[in-house]
């Protein structure tokens, strides 16, 4: 971040969406509060179909960065008020309270309406005939795995393919949020069962971008949190013990993965924001 050595999510999430640095708690704007363009604003433009899916609240930090413009992560109202005119085509997620029963007595599920959206508050399920499609299905954050969240991730992510996908194109952003909150709990189940969900989805993608052959998967985390570290149990190296550091983020450095078509371009060792730049450089080519 430009404010501290170790980042938080919304100034690496602005990194990823709008390649500039910003300190923590900016959500796409830079040190100076200027708003900067997304990359889900820019390839909208372009007519590319977007979407966003997380297991968080659609206004946390991450997401928000794709699509808000604000000076602080905590104003979840006034993220909200950014999505219906976001160009986003399709999200899903948790966070209904702050689109309903707002300070500023705003109903943005009828602005959502209005801007061409079938909303739906209860489960997942298909709308084949909707212009544009959101799920909003809990007031804060999902369940965890833990609890008995199912293949929310996985089949919100097959949903989002089969709608976004067209001769245009399209750009989505799946988060596995609660790996993070594992991470900040010093709790390896919390953290382990929600990465195996957020693996489990990788595969659904990946089996999608192999058959499809145009499309370019990137895998990366926007921090580490915890000092999560796969130790030996003393000296018995035979079984894996899960440790933690910190209760906090780390300043590990973050492994990037890419398959499919330019996947070549995201070797090597370079700051969070050149992957907003080598996105948009595949794109203009």
């Amino acid at each position: 971040a430009s404010s501290d050595l170790i980042t938080d999510s919304a100034a690496s999430a602005t990194a990823f969406a709008s390649g500039v640095k910003t300190y923590n708690g900016a959500i796409g704007v830079t040190p100076d509060t200027i708003p900067v363009p997304t990359l889900i604003e820019i390839v909208s433009e372009r007519n590319m179909n977007t979407g966003i899916i997380v297991t968080s609240t659609i206004t946390h930090a991450t997401p928000a960065c794709f699509y808000a413009h604000v000076a602080n992560r905590n104003l979840h109202e006034d993220i909200a008020s950014f999505l219906p005119t976001s160009g986003i085509d399709f999200f899903a997620g948790a966070g209904l309270k702050y689109f309903v029963n707002r300070k500023d007595e705003k109903n943005l599920l009828e602005t959502l309406n209005n801007e061409g959206f079938t909303i739906d508050t209860i489960s997942l399920k298909p709308y084949p005939n909707a212009e544009k499609l959101g799920f909003l299905l809990a007031p804060s954050s999902m369940l965890t795995m833990l609890e008995g969240r199912g293949n929310f991730l996985s089949d919100a992510s097959s949903m989002a393919i089969n709608k976004l996908n067209d001769n245009h194109g399209f750009f989505l952003m799946v988060e596995g949020s609660q790996v993070d909150w594992g991470g900040h709990d010093n709790d390896a189940d919390y953290l382990i069962t929600e990465l195996i969900d957020l693996d489990n989805t990788l595969g659904t993608l990946l089996d999608f971008a192999e058959q499809d052959g145009e499309t370019l998967i990137i895998v990366t985390g926007d921090h580490e949190t915890g000092g999560f570290t796969l130790a030996s149990n003393g000296d018995n190296y035979n079984e894996i013990k899960p440790t933690f550091s910190t209760d906090g983020h780390s300043a590990t450095m973050i492994p990037v993965f890419a398959y499919g078509p330019g996947a070549e371009n995201f070797g090597g060792v370079y700051e969070n924001t050149q992957i907003f730049h080598k996105i948009l450089e595949l794109l203009s080519e």
